[in-house]
């Protein structure tokens, strides 16, 4: 797993919340749960306009194990039939603990972001107008 220091931890998932925050054209930065709903809207692959939520605690999940599975603690098992993703466990993550968990996923989530070809970090945070 990359390393980052806590500034830089802070600084590229600030870059993050703004790069979504100006996709999405939304008045306030996502938090941590709405970028992994968000991630998991985007491999579930289906939009819709409500999800119920269990279905929301289902797309965070289908973020989570799609994160991980690139480092082989989860893999990728196939589809049912309404077109949702199922993983299966092959592993523990070395995080214990909420914080070690949240700080481990949020690189995760960078690097799945600087992995977007139409990935472009914001410069703009502040805007006093």
């Amino acid at each position: 797993m990359e390393e980052l220091e806590d500034w830089q931890l802070d600084f590229e998932w600030l870059q993050i919340r703004h790069y979504i925050k100006d996709t999405l054209g939304s008045p306030k930065l996502p938090d941590f749960q709405g970028i992994l709903f968000l991630l998991g809207v985007q491999e579930l692959g289906q939009l819709k306009e409500e999800f119920t939520k269990e279905e929301k605690q289902d797309l965070m999940h289908i973020a989570v194990c799609h994160l991980l599975s690139e480092d082989g603690y989860y893999e990728f098992e196939g589809f049912d039939d309404a077109g949702w993703p199922h993983f299966k466990q092959l592993g523990q993550p070395p995080y214990k603990g909420v914080e070690a968990q949240e700080r481990f996923l949020k690189i995760k989530i960078i690097k799945y972001f600087k992995e977007q070809q139409d990935y472009t970090p914001s410069t703009t945070y502040y805007n006093p107008n």
